[in-house]
């Protein structure tokens, strides 16, 4: 029997339960649409643009939100982390702030931005200064569950805003039974309970183990994906990796593996996360770097999205390197959840007067 076949292996360093809340991932989504749904928000006039400031996991959801404006919305959508704002926000941009614990400094600053430079504003937090500000100033204010790790509520931290942009008109309707339903699948193919040899995720992290990998997004959708990877496994693992884009790694990053060999790393993996319907064009480029970086390179996966809509595709495959990142963790003996170094970081600037 494999070490990820044990639950005791597995969860023997995870006392905050980072590995439950994952499998219950499908149920917070669930949840956050009902509080959406919930929500009082704007009447809209006038909007040329919308925008979600935050930082960590709480952009993260906003990524993905702009990924669904740019194949499906009608304004353009941006993403913005840190305490200031871009010039262009004014009366016609829409603002959502984001910040799950309400007392995010660099999200609390752009959020007064917002405010003097006259935008509408959406605010989405679990409470603190933020939704203290949002009451004061009559802001919409859609409250989600707090107690969790950031990065475990991107459900929280997504699915409202995609709710809200639907229900304000600026995203075509979108199908959150199927999306839910494709979570819950993934969630039954990589739980514990899943033995290693049909276990996708548990394979991936023994491949990923000891290796430093690329994870690369086949597409630009599939890179904010990868970006998330990235992200999950640095805090979740320990461990460093990196990511790209397709086709922009084509014009740079292909010729750094010229002499990859030569830099310290005895052992590469990449990893290809993918829709499943790329172009003709795209899967030349995979199948071509593939083969130019082999000899450096040999242990190579893909890893497909699951679903038919675009929202699906980006959950279920996002889900997928969650399970990984745990499973990596356990492998490296690392309490999933610890966030040490970043505590450190947050001391020292709390020292340093705004």
């Amino acid at each position: 029997m494999h070490a990820l076949d044990q639950k005791e292996y597995v969860l023997r360093l995870d006392p905050k339960e980072m590995y439950r809340l994952t499998c219950e991932f499908p149920d917070q989504c669930e949840l956050a649409l009902g509080l959406a749904r919930e929500a009082t928000l704007p009447t809209l006039t006038g909007v040329g643009q919308v925008l979600l400031t935050g930082m960590g996991g709480s952009a993260v959801g906003g990524d993905f939100v702009k990924c669904l404006f740019e194949a499906e919305g009608k304004l353009p959508f941006q993403v913005n982390r840190d305490y200031v704002l871009p010039g262009w926000v004014g009366p016609e941009t829409l603002v959502f702030a984001s910040s799950y614990s309400g007392n995010t400094e660099e999200t609390l600053a752009a959020y007064e931005s917002a405010r003097a430079a006259g935008a509408k504003r959406v605010v989405l937090t679990s409470g603190g200064q933020l939704a203290e500000l949002a009451r004061k100033n009559g802001d919409p204010l859609i409250l989600i569950p707090a107690g969790q790790p950031p990065r475990t509520a991107l459900g929280l931290l997504c699915i409202p805003v995609v709710a809200a942009c639907e229900a304000m008109g600026l995203l075509p309707r979108q199908d959150f039974a199927a999306a839910f339903a494709g979570l819950r699948q993934v969630v039954q193919g990589h739980r514990i309970e899943v033995g290693f040899v049909e276990n996708s995720a548990k394979q991936m992290a023994q491949s990923m183990h000891g290796k430093l990998s690329v994870l690369y997004g086949l597409g630009s959708w599939q890179a904010v994906v990868a970006n998330r990877w990235k992200g999950q496994i640095n805090e979740n693992a320990k461990n460093m990796t990196f990511a790209n884009a397709f086709p922009e790694l084509n014009h740079n990053e292909i010729l750094g593996w010229v002499r990859a060999d030569g830099q310290g790393v005895q052992n590469w993996v990449c990893v290809v996360l993918q829709d499943g319907a790329e172009t003709d064009k795209m899967k030349a480029r995979d199948r071509v770097t593939l083969d130019l970086i082999r000899s450096v390179c040999p242990i190579q996966h893909h890893v497909q999205a699951e679903g038919d809509r675009l929202l699906e595709r980006m959950l279920t495959l996002v889900l997928k390197g969650d399970f990984v990142s745990l499973y990596l963790a356990a492998l490296n003996g690392v309490d999933p959840e610890n966030i040490d170094w970043i505590n450190v970081l947050k001391s020292e600037l709390s020292q340093i007067p705004a």
